[in-house]
């Protein structure tokens, strides 16, 4: 694989022994590279502005400045920036904070390599990586979040075509698949989809995913 396609990441994990662990399987992954690893929020706000990876793999329990203040400091000066949250928790709050900071996947410590693998390669296509259960636990925090009318209303702003792609965006598709069911191409639903998040004032595919599901299962 050429330089150019190569996955660039970065790793914020105070453990040194499991960060050098997860610094050694992606750059024994072809096509990913692992350009630093910082051992705490402060180190990581240098290193990754530095650096420029495509996404970072983020524990939420840092010494000093958590996991979330530091993915919101860098969501923040990085738009582009793909934040994986990498954590031991199963915690509704921290999930719901860490979505809302700017991440966007979360993945069990515990998780088998290859489902650290498959997560990074998830987010590069525009999908949002978590675990059955933890995908079902961040829905139920949003409902719990929002008052009914509140999403009700938000959502009538949305034209036909935005409805239409926000529904695809909470099967799981990719903005390339959305744009191949639509027959759009995948920057025309990038679009869409920044105006969705505007209008639904949220931050990430996952939380308006959330919004969407929440609207669907709400009697009315």
């Amino acid at each position: 694989m050429s330089a150019n396609l190569t996955t660039r990441i970065g790793i914020v994990e105070d453990n040194a022994a499991l960060r050098k662990t997860l610094a050694s399987l992606i750059d024994a992954t072809p096509g990913f590279r692992c350009v630093c690893a910082s051992g705490s929020a402060e180190e990581a706000l240098v290193d990754i502005p530095k650096h420029n990876p495509d996404v970072v793999l983020m524990d939420i329990h840092l010494p000093g400045e958590s996991g979330i203040a530091c993915t919101a400091r860098l969501t923040a000066r990085m738009e582009k920036l793909q934040i994986i949250m990498l954590t031991v928790y199963k915690d509704t709050k921290l999930i719901f904070q860490a979505l809302k900071a700017g991440a966007c996947g979360y993945v069990l410590k515990r998780s088998k390599p290859e489902e650290i693998l498959d997560a990074i390669a998830e987010v590069r296509k525009g999908g949002a990586p978590m675990t059955g259960e933890i995908a079902r636990l961040v829905v139920r925090s949003f409902k719990a979040e929002a008052a009914a009318d509140q999403q009700a209303s938000e959502a009538e702003g949305l034209s036909t075509r935005e409805s239409e792609i926000l529904a695809l965006l909470s099967e799981g598709l990719s903005n390339k698949e959305i744009g191949s069911r639509l027959n759009i191409s995948a920057a025309t639903v990038r679009s869409h989809l920044m105006n969705i998040f505007k209008k639904l004032h949220v931050h990430c595919r996952t939380e308006a995913a959330a919004k969407y599901l929440r609207q669907k299962t709400t009697p009315g």
